[in-house]
């Protein structure tokens, strides 16, 4: 059964927000590259996942969870048979995987990713 796997926060200003979770609890942050995107580990003392802060997107959700699924291409035709649409459709993310958004009927927001190493080289 596909699970969660990575989380984002959007936030409206994503330095003051990494600062602030940093230091409520103690999250270490890194910057991916020059994105606007930074990670989050969330450690690793109890079961969880780690995610990353970025920019708040148009659409006002401020939470997405990525959902891990072994094969990236049936899980986008089976939001469509369901009823759900694909924002963004399969994307190499270099050295992780493949990644898609899909948004179920109402909406709302989530992403899903093929681990694949090899993904973007």
């Amino acid at each position: 059964m596909p699970r969660p796997v990575h989380f984002e926060f959007h936030s409206a200003d994503p330095e003051r927000s990494v600062a602030f979770f940093g230091d409520v609890f103690g999250w270490r942050t890194e910057r991916w590259g020059d994105m606007p995107y930074w990670l989050q580990e969330t450690g690793t003392d109890e079961p969880g996942i780690d995610g990353a802060i970025a920019p708040a997107e148009a659409h006002g959700q401020r939470v997405v969870l990525t959902i891990g699924v072994a094969d990236l291409a049936a899980y986008v035709a089976k939001v469509a048979a369901a009823g759900g649409t694909i924002v963004q459709g399969r994307m190499p993310i270099p050295g992780i995987g493949w990644f898609a958004m899909a948004a179920d009927p109402s909406d709302m927001r989530f992403g899903m990713l093929e681990t694949d190493p090899s993904a973007g080289s």
